[in-house]
């Protein structure tokens, strides 16, 4: 009796997959939000009341890294959630998420386009940029606490299933505002998924707030035990993730893979209706196929990964397939929906494998004590991509990729050609691999053992 009463909650199998569940709910809405407006580019052009370019479009999406990046807000957040923990963290940053909903929202429904310029960019989009940018702040550093939790929670256990698991759930909330949110703003407004992403983040919140209860007594349980002062965070030891080879190599493949994934999202809907024809109230379910793949294929690579090892070689793999994936989309061959369709699973395979991979090697090189620091160094280089490759993007379709016009529901649109985009995606998916192989061959001489199983 004794010894179950001593026993850590996290040894429920019950209790870490709750805990599990909850927080990977929380993150669902923080992705539904931080695409709501990804299938919309051809909307926001054509409202009366919005009217962007596809180089606003492209501004907006690169504010996601205003304040992580140059701020450097995201590295701040992961020495934050080192010193004070995955509950002070977890819900300063969901109050965050709520806030930049909201005035995402309050930007897009009630600034008029025309409502002048601050630095040179109209009011409307620059306050749905601000708003952006602060929601950004909350997501990634609450990506960097969720993951902590997760590794604390299944150290020595199921590690990257579950961190395959979360990922494939948030997922979802891609999956849904690929889906949804144009048929929300076909049928209300252009602002009403954001509207709807503020409420669904306020739940969020509450969800998180329960987990905060059965970590408390995750933490209350730990203390019992012995602490030795090697597990206590000190700022003087991230000198040990700066010199770290292994590390470095993952933060700059984590950059290159995402930026030919995350910044491709945000147009793929858009390459939806301009190469392959296919409407602006259903182009969003194409791309929608990712996702969906995630939630079955990234637990399953994740499992393999648990059992048998091979994270170097799984990463060097799926980075081979995103390459294809984007020559493909280049290629002025076979423009047809279900050819699109057909790639968009590959993508979602590629997509699968280096995430399910990638991020549980983290505690493999990095201490326990310093996982939330490490985790945000990664996100903050993943944000550099996350802010430039958008806007970067939105310059070469204004620029360079202007073919003509196009009706949609009788109003004119541009109409481009998204060959040279799906190059420069390509050339990162190149980039990745050559990464993934220099990793592989420095994890054989530094033996952190990303070729080894998880579960001990």
């Amino acid at each position: 009796m004794t010894e179950t009463i001593k026993k850590k909650i996290s040894e429920s199998k019950g209790a870490r997959w709750t805990a599990l569940i909850i927080v990977s709910f929380t993150m669902m809405w923080g992705y539904f939000l931080t695409d709501a407006l990804s299938p919309l580019m051809t909307m926001l052009e054509q409202d009366p009341n919005a009217g962007w370019s596809s180089s606003e479009f492209g501004l907006f999406n690169s504010a996601y890294s205003w304040f992580n990046v140059y701020l450097f807000l995201l590295v701040l957040g992961g020495i934050v959630l080192d010193k004070k923990g995955v509950r002070f963290t977890g819900v300063v940053t969901c109050i965050l998420m709520l806030a930049g909903a909201l005035i995402k929202y309050y930007a897009v429904q009630y600034i008029a386009p025309d409502a002048g310029t601050v630095f040179g960019i109209r009011t409307q989009v620059f306050v749905a940029c601000l708003g952006y940018a602060i929601f950004a702040v909350g997501t990634e550093n609450c990506c960097t606490t969720i993951s902590k939790v997760i590794a604390k929670w299944f150290q020595g256990k199921e590690m990257a299933m579950a961190l395959g698991i979360q990922v494939a759930v948030a997922r979802l909330g891609t999956a849904a505002a690929l889906i949804f949110c144009p048929m929300i703003a076909k049928n209300f407004s252009v602002s009403a998924p954001l509207l709807l992403s503020a409420i669904l983040l306020g739940i969020g919140l509450l969800a998180y707030l329960v987990f905060c209860v059965m970590d408390r007594q995750y933490d209350a349980e730990v203390a019992l035990e012995q602490q030795s002062d090697d597990d206590t965070f000190k700022v003087s030891d991230l000198k040990l993730i700066i010199t770290n080879r292994g590390f470095w190599l993952i933060a700059l493949l984590c950059l290159m893979f995402y930026s030919a994934v995350f910044p491709f999202m945000k147009y793929a809907t858009s390459l939806m209706e301009n190469k392959y024809g296919v409407s602006s109230s259903l182009a969003g379910l194409i791309p929608s196929l990712i996702p969906f793949g995630n939630l079955i294929m990234t637990p399953l690579f994740g499992g393999i990964y648990d059992k048998k090892g091979k994270g170097a070689t799984i990463m060097i793999i799926g980075s081979i397939l995103l390459i294809l994936v984007h020559v493909l989309f280049a290629l002025p061959i076979l423009n047809y929906w279900w050819f699109a369709a057909f790639v968009m699973i590959v993508l979602g395979v590629a997509f699968s494998l280096v995430p399910s991979a990638m991020w549980p090697s983290v505690p493999k090189i990095i201490p326990m004590k310093l996982l939330g620091s490490a985790y945000a160094l990664i996100f903050w280089v993943q944000n550099i991509g996350l802010g430039l490759v958008p806007l970067f993007i939105g310059k070469v379709l204004d620029n360079y990729c202007k073919v003509g016009t196009r009706l949609v529901d009788g109003i004119e649109v541009t109409q481009y050609n998204y060959t040279l985009p799906m190059c420069i995606f390509a050339l990162f998916g190149v980039a990745a691999l050559l990464l993934a192989l220099r990793l592989k061959a420095v994890d054989r001489k530094e033996g952190y053992g990303l070729e080894e199983p998880n579960i001990k």
